[in-house]
């Protein structure tokens, strides 16, 4: 006879065997929280909760909600029902019943039968039929962030007691751990769209430093062009001339445009490598401002592709300045290693800037972020010489491959 409460843990069953039903159970947590921390995006996450907590507590259906700013739900997200199930119920339910119950309250609800409590308020017709419930908040401090609730005890030897206080314990240890993972998506997301909102931000920048002002002068020299023709139409060599500097322009503004676009979005670093990629940025950087560019590059270990991203993109910021603002005749792009780090250098030898010089327009704080982002550190070195933009990132070690012998024999 099993005890109250617990399933699986019978009175006569040994210490031993209590102690390896709990790290089972302990384990299935942790490889829970393993699943739900690897996600990034909001949605991603609120799904992998709703699977994992399902499968925690053997239930048949299992289903988060995160409230809105009204009466309603902003996301709801089920397990164990199929998509015509789940559209044939209609739209998201109103925060009410249980529900309410649960969000008000803040507090664990577990129940042999959702059907017989009086707070219950009933299902839209095709919504399947449900009889133990349990539902814990999700919490960051005083403030539910939603709730998670399991139904339908499953298998049909612990179905006819329903959850069990343990079950509630494992799912409030979950939830606990899913809060911070929710709220670490939603901090993940909002610094994403603060980059693209920076990134749109650098883009304008750009295209008002290399191609507005092309254009205005291509316009002035247009209409140049054109005053001079109808005042003397014999003096062609002069209109010519206005009509060469217009070819002139249009073809630098069409090369400085096709940079800005192509340095949009970093490419696929796994494809083409760091080393790849950034000399491809060179090459095509090179061309379209016309100075001369070095690359050179060491053999790299593999760094990971945040850390790797944050290195092409400081790159490209260096060498943008050097191309625009430095006035610089040639630059030199490198990639090497230097013992337990990989370093980046762009180095110009043009009329550099004085440190009191606002450094907003050179994009020094967003590399410096980048940097700090990826673990590691930018210096900046500026004179009448030219300007060296440094970064440095550590190299990680390699995770230990399972069964590799420890100093001393221990594995």
């Amino acid at each position: 006879m099993k005890g109250d409460g617990e399933v699986g843990w019978a009175p006569e069953a040994s210490e031993g065997n209590r102690a390896s039903e709990g790290y089972r159970e302990l384990y299935q947590v942790s490889q829970a929280v393993l699943s739900v921390n690897r996600q990034m995006s909001v949605r991603d996450v609120l799904q992998v909760i709703v699977r994992s907590a399902r499968s925690l507590v053997g239930a048949r259906y299992a289903a988060l909600g995160v409230p809105d700013e009204g009466d309603s739900f902003a996301e709801f997200v089920v397990d164990g029902m199929s998509p015509e199930q789940w559209q044939a119920i209609g739209p998201l339910p109103r925060r009410h019943g249980m529900l309410a119950v649960l969000l008000n309250e803040g507090q664990p609800e577990r129940l042999a039968d959702i059907r017989a409590d009086p707070r219950f308020e009933g299902w839209p017709a095709a919504h399947p039929d449900m009889s133990h419930f349990l539902g814990v908040p999700v919490r960051d401090g005083d403030r539910v962030l939603g709730i998670i609730f399991a139904a339908n005890k499953i298998p049909a030897a612990a179905a006819s007691r329903g959850f069990t206080g343990r079950d509630e314990e494992i799912l409030s240890l979950f939830a606990a751990h899913a809060a911070i993972a929710l709220t670490n998506a939603r901090l993940y997301e909002r610094s994403r769209e603060l980059s693209v909102l920076q990134e749109r931000s650098r883009l304008a920048r750009e295209l008002h430093d290399a191609v507005t002002q092309k254009l205005f002068s291509i316009r002035a020299h247009a209409r140049a062009a054109a005053v001079l023709a109808a005042r003397d139409p014999a003096d062609l060599p002069r209109v010519k001339s206005e009509i060469d500097v217009v070819g002139t322009l249009g073809a630098e503004a069409h090369a400085e445009l096709r940079a800005v676009i192509d340095g949009l979005a970093p490419p696929d670093l796994e494809a083409a490598g760091l080393a790849g990629s950034m000399r491809s940025y060179v090459v095509l950087a090179g061309r379209a401002y016309g100075v001369p560019v070095v690359f050179t590059a060491a053999d790299l270990p593999a760094l990971g592709t945040p850390v790797e991203a944050a290195l092409y993109r400081v790159g490209q910021e260096a060498l943008h300045n050097a191309m625009r603002h430095a006035g610089a005749g040639s630059v030199r792009v490198a990639l090497s290693r230097a013992g337990r780090r990989v370093v980046l250098e762009v180095a110009d030898d043009g009329h550099g800037f004085a440190p009191e010089m606002p450094s907003g327009g050179l994009g020094l704080a967003s590399m410096r972020e980048r940097a700090a982002a990826a673990g590691g550190a930018l210096t900046v070195r500026s004179g009448p010489a030219g300007t060296q933009v440094r970064m440095t990132v550590p190299i990680k070690p390699a995770p230990a491959k399972p069964g590799s012998v420890k100093a001393g024999g221990e594995r």
